[in-house]
């Protein structure tokens, strides 16, 4: 992977990212963003890794910093909440590397910054966001990618910035891509040969959504936690009380850093400033078949009814 002489300024995930490799899938910025800016640069840290304390056999944290080794692709550093630098192997990948510093990257930098990074899909419904989370495999790319098609643009896929302004949760825009495996494709009648296989995974692709993305931040209004039940029917329910701090904690991107960086006592506070207005539910599916037409349904009921008891 061959380190270009340029860096240019993109946008995304509310930052101003001022980055010596290219990252096509954003928009280019020439002016200060909500979060500030950041930059992401390239170098070798080779000796940085093998000296820095490790917490696993593919993490290190030291202070305010976080290295995380990917073998056969790079050595990753987020430091401060402000840079990330990246070393690749010889024979890198480049989208590959670009997913990890726009994924696992952005995530833990968001968290140095006081930033929540939700992981998941954030939707605009009634001019308001929504997210959808769940565990790998739950549907939340089918789900957001159906909602997309009956009329509401994206915010953000995979990792969803979240910020408190006086109590209240606002989604922060990503960028416009989205990520779907090729069942998904299927039931959406869209043809995989248009778009680009991501690494390793031939048979999930990066789907680019920049006429359906909405740019600006919104509050947010409400979660939708997806799960899968082996006989179905569709069903939703209201997630309340305690059990709503397990919920947020386990969709959170990268949790496994919250207590290496010494963020518990912060994540907790955050969750806990807003967690009791925000409504949570839990939107179980069949394990079989296509059943995005039938969730859409719930939630648009679901969220009409709140607004009217509201």
């Amino acid at each position: 992977m061959a380190k270009t002489a340029e860096c240019l300024a993109y946008k995304a995930f509310g930052l101003q990212i001022h980055s010596e490799i290219p990252l096509p899938e954003l928009a280019r910025s020439e002016e200060q963003e909500l979060l500030g800016s950041i930059s992401v640069v390239q170098a070798d840290l080779s000796e940085r890794w093998r000296s820095i304390p490790k917490v696993s056999s593919s993490m290190g944290v030291a202070d305010n910093e976080v290295l995380f080794e990917v073998k056969e692709m790079a050595i990753f550093s987020i430091q401060s909440g402000s840079l990330i630098t990246v070393s690749p192997a010889a024979e890198a990948d480049e989208d590959c590397v670009r997913l990890f510093i726009l994924g696992s990257c952005m995530g833990i930098l968001l968290m140095q910054r006081g930033v929540l990074p939700l992981h998941g899909s954030a939707l605009v419904i009634n001019n308001r966001a929504y997210a959808l989370v769940g565990r790998s495999g739950a549907g939340k790319s089918t789900l957001a990618s159906y909602l997309m098609d009956q009329g509401c643009p994206m915010i953000s896929d995979d990792v969803i910035p979240v910020i408190v302004q006086n109590g209240h949760p606002l989604a922060i825009p990503g960028y416009p891509q989205q990520k779907l495996w090729q069942q998904s494709l299927d039931y959406l009648g869209m043809n995989s040969s248009s778009y680009r296989p991501l690494f390793q995974r031939e048979t999930k692709f990066a789907v680019p959504v920049h006429d359906r993305f909405h740019a600006e931040p919104l509050p947010l209004a409400g979660i939708f936690e997806l799960g899968v039940s082996p006989d179905g029917p569709v069903a939703i329910q209201p997630v309340l009380g305690m059990e709503r701090f397990p919920v947020l904690f386990s969709h959170t991107y990268q949790k496994q850093v919250v207590d290496r960086l010494g963020l518990r006592e912060w994540h907790f506070g955050l969750l806990a400033s807003f967690v009791n207005r925000l409504p949570l539910y839990r939107l179980n599916r069949p394990a079989e078949g296509f059943s995005a037409p039938a969730q859409a349904g719930l939630i648009f009921e679901t969220i009409h009814n709140s607004l009217k008891e509201g």
